[in-house]
């Protein structure tokens, strides 16, 4: 069976990185229909061998699709997806932050927690998690074998697609004019990105977490455990494409990294780049177009043999965004939510 798919958001950085997973991973597509914006219509998307003229999302007739990804902002999300859902029949899967923490919308990684897909079946709507939420709770996830995860102590290194296509021109644009002398003030960010990081995403909320420090803490908590208590901070890098963590994982009791090792070869969607010479290690460089996270530097404080530390690095478009919504619509096809 083929389905009728619509990407909201389709000239954006993860609706362009949909429409190409869709084709490399051979989804059954019978249409596939791209939406934004109006000041976009008329634009152009490639879905494989063909190039699809984007229509307008504000008045776009959903009533015939089967499946929509929504990929713009969360505020149009709460406008146009309660649309969608009671005009049609289709199941929506929101990259967008609207959703997230309702109770009965599910949360997804499908390595993590796709058994929650159940909760879709009413609403049809399944939201997908922040970009650096999903490597998070790849890694975690199937570290709760060794035992019962306690603390977890975040710091994030974010690229500035994250923040779509404007915050990659700014940062380009910047790093050119510095070697001519010449000054860009920041739009983006708060403060100037080339050459610089800055420890603020999302703006400033309570007790001092940024918005995506909360994201961070509220969907890893709804995806993995409430007990968990989870610190973050989160930083802006100059860097294009691929978000990276340094992680401290505090357990109820002793692990090793010889255990965390044999558990990340086996994790699905995980890689493991970590030797004993410490040399080996993921840039985002290294990671930019794979489909895994790469976990790598893993080591332990001898004085503290309930923690385990190490480095994760994932392309933030591809499973940090995109690859898990299309993950999700495999998951509701083979689960047969979707028919």
């Amino acid at each position: 069976m083929a389905y009728r798919i619509a990407i909201v958001g389709a000239t954006g950085n993860v609706g362009r990185a949909i429409a190409q997973s869709l084709a490399e991973r051979a989804f059954p597509v019978e249409r596939l229909t791209p939406l934004a914006s109006s000041r976009s219509t008329g634009a152009e998307v490639s879905f494989g061998d063909t190039v699809l003229k984007v229509q307008d999302a504000a008045t776009y007739d959903f009533s015939k699709e089967d499946l929509v990804f929504f990929c713009a902002n969360a505020r149009d999300a709460e406008k146009i997806i309660p649309r969608i859902l009671s005009t049609s029949k289709a199941y929506v899967i929101d990259k967008s932050s609207a959703y997230r923490m309702e109770p009965n919308v599910p949360l997804v990684v499908p390595e993590v927690n796709a058994q929650t897909l159940c909760l879709a079946t009413k609403k049809r709507l399944v939201a997908s998690p922040n970009c650096v939420a999903i490597p998070l709770a790849l890694t975690l996830a199937p570290l709760q074998s060794l035992g019962t995860i306690e603390k977890v102590i975040v710091s994030t290194y974010q690229s500035v697609s994250g923040a779509g296509k404007e915050a990659m021109d700014e940062l380009y644009l910047q790093t050119k004019a510095t070697f001519v002398a010449e000054h860009i003030p920041p739009q983006a960010f708060s403060k100037p990105i080339a050459f610089n990081v800055i420890p603020q995403i999302d703006s400033f909320e309570q007790d001092g977490f940024t918005g995506e420090e909360l994201k961070i803490i509220m969907e890893l908590k709804k995806m993995l455990s409430p007990q968990i208590q989870i610190t973050p901070t989160c930083v802006r890098v100059p860097v294009f494409v691929g978000h990276c963590a340094a992680l401290n994982v505090t357990f109820d009791k002793k692990v090793s990294p010889q255990e965390a090792r044999a558990i990340f070869k086996s994790a699905p969607s995980i890689s493991l780049l970590d030797s004993a010479d410490k040399e080996l290690f993921a840039t985002p460089l290294d990671v930019a177009g794979e489909d895994t996270a790469f976990v790598s530097r893993l080591r332990q404080n001898p004085r503290t043999p309930h923690d385990l530390t190490f480095w994760v690095a994932c392309d933030n478009l591809r499973k940090g965004s995109a690859l898990n919504a299309v993950q999700i619509a495999e998951t509701l096809v083979t689960q047969k939510h979707l028919q």
